[in-house]
C-alpha cells in the first residue's frame, strides 16, 4: 500500500510540474523580465547607453523589467529567439529571415526609417573596402572593378548577415556569373578567393582589413560610424577615403588613424527589432509597438543621437528620423538574394 500511495503522489507531483510549465510556456512574460538579445556590433561597451535606452523604452512601455542577452556569434544570438530564450532581438534583415525560418511566431515589431520619417528611405549601406595604399589593385582602367577580386583575401562579416554576407555575396555571384558560384563556394578559399575569414562583426571585418589580414572586407556603415570619419569625399561614396578616430573605441583602438577607401556602395533595408510572440504576450508587443512609432521615442536623444553630438549610438537623428512599423513582406527583397 506505502508503494502505491507512494506512486500515486509522484504522478501527482509530475502532473503538477507538467502543469506548470505548459502555463509558463502559453502565458509569456510570467516572470515579469523581457529578455533582449543583441547581435555582436551592438554588443560592445560603447554602445551600453544605446541598450539601456531602448532597453528603458520597453520597460516603461510594460512595466516589467529588461535583461540584456549580450552576445559574441550571430548564430548565437539568432538561436537565443528562436528557442524561446528572449522575448525581443535587434537583428538584420538576413538573420529576422532565419529566425523566422526557425520559428514562425518570430515578428517584425519597427525599423528605423530614413530622413524623411517614412520607409521609402529606410535604408544603410554595404561596403566594399580596400586599404588606400592598395587602390590600385583593384581597378581596371582607373576604375574600381570586381574583376579584381579573384585571388584575394575576403573577409565577410558572418553568413547570416544581411550587409556583410548575404548582400556582398549575392553581387559578387552575379559578376562571376560564368563561374557558377555559390554562397558555399564563397566561405571557403579556392572557387574565387585565395582566403575567406568572418570577422563576426561589422567591426571585426573592418579590423581584418585595417591589420593586414583581409586584402578587401566586407562590411556596413552604420556599424563602424561611431570609429570612423570621411578623411576624403563624400559618404557613401565609391572612391570615398574613412579614417579612424585617434579616440576609436574597441576592437579599432588597435588601427587608430589607419585608412580604407570604398570599393562598393550598396543600398541594403534597414534592420528590424523583432519579437517572438510565443513568449512575449500579445498585450505587452501592442505596447511596445505603440511605444516604438511614437513621437516621445522619436524624440529621445538617447534612441534618436543627433547628428552633430559626440556621443555615439545606434541610431542618429538628421532630418524626421523615427521608428515606422512594418509586415514581415517588406522585406522579400532580401529573401530573394539568397533564392
Amino acid at each position: 500500500m506505502k508503494k502505491i500511495m507512494g506512486f500515486m503522489l509522484l504522478v501527482v507531483v509530475a502532473l503538477v510540474l507538467s502543469a506548470c510549465n505548459s502555463g509558463n510556456a502559453q502565458e509569456s512574460g510570467g516572470d515579469d523580465v523581457i529578455d533582449m538579445v543583441w547581435y555582436p556590433n551592438e554588443s560592445g561597451n560603447d554602445l551600453k547607453g544605446a541598450r539601456e535606452a531602448i532597453g528603458s523604452m520597453v520597460a516603461e512601455a510594460t512595466g516589467k523589467e529588461v535583461e540584456h542577452h549580450l552576445t559574441t556569434d550571430y548564430a548565437i544570438a539568432i538561436e537565443t529567439i528562436v528557442n524561446n530564450n528572449a522575448e525581443l532581438a535587434f537583428m538584420g534583415a538576413q538573420g529576422y529571415i532565419e529566425a523566422k525560418n526557425g520559428n514562425d511566431a518570430i515578428e517584425p515589431i519597427a525599423v528605423p526609417t530614413g530622413p524623411s520619417g517614412t520607409l521609402d528611405d529606410a535604408m544603410y549601406h554595404s561596403w566594399l573596402a580596400v586599404p588606400v595604399d592598395q587602390q590600385d589593385n583593384f581597378k581596371v582602367d582607373g576604375e574600381f572593378s570586381l574583376d579584381t577580386l579573384e585571388g584575394v583575401k575576403f573577409s565577410f562579416v558572418s553568413n547570416s548577415s544581411t550587409s556583410g554576407f548575404v548582400v556582398p555575396s549575392s553581387t559578387i555571384i552575379g559578376h562571376f556569373a560564368d563561374k557558377e558560384l555559390t554562397e558555399e563556394d564563397l566561405m571557403e578559399g579556392g572557387p574565387l578567393f585565395s582566403q575567406v575569414l568572418f570577422g563576426g562583426s561589422h567591426q571585426g571585418s573592418a579590423v581584418n582589413l585595417l591589420n593586414g589580414s583581409a586584402d578587401v572586407a566586407a562590411f556596413c556603415d552604420t556599424c563602424v560610424n561611431n570609429y570612423v570619419e570621411v578623411a576624403e569625399g563624400e559618404e557613401n561614396t565609391a572612391g570615398t577615403v574613412y579614417r579612424v578616430k585617434d579616440d576609436a573605441a574597441e576592437p579599432f583602438n588597435t588601427v587608430t588613424g589607419k585608412e580604407f577607401m570604398l570599393m562598393s556602395v550598396t543600398p541594403v533595408l534597414n534592420a528590424p527589432f523583432v519579437a517572438n510572440t510565443e513568449v512575449l504576450s500579445e498585450e505587452d508587443l501592442n505596447k511596445i509597438k505603440e511605444t516604438f512609432v511614437s513621437d516621445e521615442v522619436a524624440n529621445n536623444e538617447g534612441i534618436f543621437v543627433p547628428e552633430d553630438s559626440e556621443e555615439g549610438g545606434l541610431f542618429s537623428k538628421s532630418a524626421d528620423e523615427r521608428f515606422a512599423e512594418v509586415e514581415d513582406a517588406w522585406f522579400d527583397p532580401i529573401r530573394e538574394l539568397s533564392n
